[in-house]
């Protein structure tokens, strides 16, 4: 079965380097033991610490991501983003009762040839930091605009 993407008006929005800096507002979660539990359930990763809901496994902040528009990238019709690849690098752990205050921005854009026709790579970075106001955590996501 094939899907067809439908042109509309937000298809001729573009990303390029000048969006480079781009950023969304802060906004500060609450690291929920709750929360941690079901994502631990979900992944199937039965550690303890992660079982129980002490400590948050190291992809948790993926679902800080969603909530975190960058406005740039908000004004791209979804059905235009493919998920290339994410990775976390971490300070310290994230634990249950954690506030974290996440703010995300493009960190890079390029264009590059695919074989289907020119795409932009997107590469946004997010940043959480505890109450204190120290780095916890950095994600980097490539995001491939078509």
């Amino acid at each position: 079965m094939r899907f067809s993407v439908k042109r509309n008006s937000l298809w001729s929005v573009t990303i390029d380097r000048s969006n480079i800096g781009d950023a969304s507002e802060p906004i500060t979660f609450d690291v929920e033991r709750g929360a941690i539990v079901r994502l631990a359930e979900a992944i199937g990763d039965d550690q303890p610490a992660y079982a129980d809901g002490t400590a948050a496994p190291p992809t948790f902040p993926t679902t800080f991501n969603f909530r975190l528009p960058v406005p740039s990238l908000r004004a791209i019709d979804p059905a235009r983003f493919i998920h290339g690849e994410q990775e976390y690098e971490y300070e310290r752990p994230l634990r249950a009762g954690d506030r974290i205050t996440c703010v995300t921005k493009i960190a890079d854009a390029n264009e590059k040839e695919t074989r289907l026709g020119t795409a932009t790579f997107v590469v946004v970075e997010t940043e959480g930091r505890d109450q204190a106001g120290e780095l916890v955590f950095t994600g980097r996501a490539t995001l491939i605009v078509r």
